[in-house]
């Protein structure tokens, strides 16, 4: 049986996004998958929470899909989880609706890979820098798996461009089809 992938995607500047725009270009338009604009669907921010849950419930697996901004996503990727991920339905005493679940953070940034290491730039990882997400998931029971990342947006050249797109659309394929271990898929980086 395939996966369902639910891609939550947030970029409030999507419109001037060429590296962004060219990840999406490479989502299939499959039953398999759906693709969530946050920006687009609430430019209010007004999150219809109950909707949300009744996606998640639908979907095995879930991407966070966003830029990196300053160490961190824009901000109504932190409104949808401080909404939609309730005591009681996501975590805590009878929170178990997202267990099991696998979910990760695919992202564009400007830094090259390796300004994210200890020696570099950034001081720490990229995991290391997204470990409030992966609390997130912990806490929800969920399965956290290395951020896929195209790096250096402003750096690299068209073909590097695309064949990281190419790579992310090979990603949601073995996603879809069960092509994967958890094992495989916890290491720093098992997409790039």
């Amino acid at each position: 049986m395939a996966n369902r992938v639910l891609i939550i995607f947030a970029h409030p500047r999507f419109e001037s996004s060429s590296n962004n725009s060219l990840l999406v270009q490479q989502v299939p338009d499959i039953p398999e998958i759906t693709f969530h604009d946050l920006y687009e669907k609430y430019p209010d921010f007004n999150i219809d929470v109950e909707y949300e849950k009744r996606l998640l419930s639908d979907h095995q697996v879930i991407i966070w899909h966003h830029p990196f901004y300053w160490y961190s996503a824009p901000p109504l990727i932190k409104q949808w989880i401080d909404l939609v991920l309730e005591f009681g339905w996501a975590y805590g005493p009878g929170g178990k609706a997202l267990e099991g679940k696998i979910i990760f953070n695919a992202i564009t940034t400007g830094g090259i890979r390796e300004a994210y290491c200890r020696e570099g730039h950034n001081r720490f990882t990229l995991r290391e820098l997204l470990a409030p997400f992966e609390q997130t998931a912990y806490l929800c029971k969920m399965i956290y798996l290395p951020p896929f990342a195209m790096y250096g947006t402003h750096r690299i050249t068209a073909a590097e461009k695309e064949e990281t797109a190419i790579l992310y659309k090979n990603v949601m394929k073995r996603l879809i089809t069960n092509d994967f271990s958890v094992e495989e898929m916890t290491g720093y980086s098992w997409f790039n």
